[in-house]
């Protein structure tokens, strides 16, 4: 079967952005909602549970993408009968996977209570609501979950995302429902694991549908078993990182400061992981390039490539800090209606605006390392930061509270996987001798960022006037002022000058096809 590459793209990308817009605005109401209906403590109890989740959820982490990865040979040459038996593999393991998850939770279910601090709600029984949460989980997994892999290997992530935005919509529905009308957060939940049912049931109708010869049997050679096998090791120990260091800073700040703090954090850092988010997109978009570039070009090349991409993501990387330290608290005062108690000090929103410059700063090492797929040789690497970011947050949260959670994940990345995967890359892509002038780059590139940050919030300061004019007038300052700076401190630059190079290539690459299209009357006139 022939795959249209090209559109199959254009799709993905575009039903991408329109779920993750999606995905990104509707659950902001839906968080509004609940602590105006219902009470930050039960907003709490949902990040609680759902860091939980993810931390058992690392059974998975590896399987679904070695898995499809294995798949895109077969589909290439046409061979249904390994597509089968890689389906009937992955159906196999999911089955185990929910099995160890499910075990996994009910293990742990007698200290579930030692999460909280002391603040759940009265009428709440939280080891009730822990197996909703874990049986959500566990049928997400028992449930066709392996038909997913077809439409991933075929390029058809647009219908998986298209019936995400179907299923959600009803799920944002019958949420607010419960919110406004019953304010039962037990139906809140139950309705959330009613949709995720149905989203797996639909996903398969769709898979059957459109790939309706594939069905999971026969089995594979012990060599190829085996060779999925270390993939899914190397892919797991590459993304345990994230899992662990995302949840584990959530679960750390209920147990020792409570459900109403945990709220509190996770408001900001809603809107600072949608940001990230978006960035994210870019990124994933370079990754297939960048891999084709190291193949075929020089190390030189690819040297040049790298400052230049190192440079884009720190203007954009700063850009959006000087955006966040100085929007994030007139932003959340018009959202929290001007209640104090349910902000943070600016000494915390400081911290994770340096959260979110180190992690953005980061994911250029974490692209090339993708793109080059380096999973084996750094493999130890993000497991060194999940332990070194857990250690210190148990530590550092007994002294200086929210302070050293977000402390110690900064210390992991700063400190910990970005020098080791930097010390990766130039020993594996581009020549040793690069990495100190590299180093150097990010050092100049951080101090530009705190000036343009202090500067830009400084000016801001004075500029308190009526709710949501306070954040046009902010806005338009963040917009102007710390791009006028980095222009001034990287204008001399040579990356500087070659990424206006390469954007006027490119500008002049889509003026010369639209002209070609114009003149052979591709386009309608008038």
């Amino acid at each position: 079967m022939k795959i249209q590459r090209t559109k199959n793209a254009a799709r993905n990308v575009f039903f991408g952005v329109l779920q993750k817009l999606y995905v990104t605005v509707v659950p902001f109401f839906i968080r509004t909602a609940m602590i105006y209906f219902m009470g930050v403590q039960y907003l709490g109890l949902n990040s609680l549970f759902v860091s939980v989740i993810n931390i058992l959820n690392l059974a998975e982490l590896g399987v679904d993408s070695a898995m499809v990865f294995s798949m895109y040979k077969p589909i290439a040459e046409d061979d249904k009968s390994t597509i089968c038996a890689l389906m009937n593999l992955y159906q196999r393991y999911y089955r185990i996977i929910g099995l160890i998850i499910a075990v996994a939770g009910v293990s742990i279910l007698p200290f579930i209570p030692r999460l909280v601090k002391d603040d759940v709600p009265s009428d709440i029984n939280i080891y009730l609501l822990y197996l909703l949460y874990l049986g959500e989980t566990v049928l997400s997994y028992w449930l066709f979950a392996y038909k997913n892999s077809l439409l991933s290997a075929y390029q058809r992530r647009d219908l998986t995302n298209k019936t995400t935005i179907i299923t959600c919509t009803v799920k944002y529905i019958l949420q607010l429902l419960v919110l406004i009308f019953i304010r039962d957060y037990y139906w809140f939940v139950i309705a959330q694991l009613a949709t995720q049912i149905m989203q797996n049931l639909l996903c398969a109708l769709v898979a059957n549908r459109y790939y309706p010869g594939y069905k999971p049997s026969g089995t594979l050679s012990p060599e190829k078993v085996s060779d999925i096998k270390k993939r899914i090791r190397d892919l797991f120990t590459a993304k345990i990182s994230t899992a662990i260091v995302r949840s584990s800073d959530s679960i750390v700040v209920s147990s020792f400061l409570g459900l109403s703090v945990l709220a509190v954090y996770q408001n900001y850092y809603f809107i600072t992981a949608s940001v990230m988010g978006f960035v994210e997109i870019i990124f994933s978009a370079c990754t297939a390039g960048i891999g084709n570039s190291i193949v075929v070009e020089s190390r030189e090349k690819n040297y040049t490539d790298f400052k230049k991409l190192t440079l884009i993501i720190a203007w954009l990387a700063g850009f959006c800090t000087c955006c966040l330290l100085c929007l994030f608290q007139p932003f959340m005062r018009i959202w929290m209606n001007g209640d104090d108690t349910l902000m943070l000090g600016m000494g915390e929103v400081i911290c994770l605006c340096v959260f979110f410059y180190v992690a953005e700063i980061n994911r250029i090492t974490n692209t090339y390392k993708d793109a080059a797929g380096l999973w084996r040789e750094t493999k130890f690497v993000p497991l060194a930061n999940a332990v070194v970011n857990l250690t210190l947050n148990l530590i550092l949260v007994q002294f200086w509270g929210l302070y050293g959670v977000l402390l110690s994940t900064v210390i992991g990345f700063s400190a910990v996987e970005i020098p080791l995967l930097l010390h990766n890359l130039f020993r594996t892509i581009f020549d040793r001798d690069g990495m100190k002038p590299h180093v150097r780059n990010l050092v100049y590139y951080t101090v530009i960022t705190a000036l343009a940050g202090g500067v830009t919030y400084v000016v801001c300061l004075p500029v308190h006037l009526n709710g949501i004019l306070t954040l046009l007038v902010r806005g338009m300052i963040c917009l102007v002022l710390p791009n006028l700076i980095f222009y001034a401190a990287y204008h001399n630059k040579p990356e500087f000058r070659q990424c206006l190079s390469m954007i006027d290539l490119i500008a002049k690459g889509r003026l010369s096809k639209l002209a070609g299209k114009t003149k052979t009357g591709s386009f309608p006139t008038t």
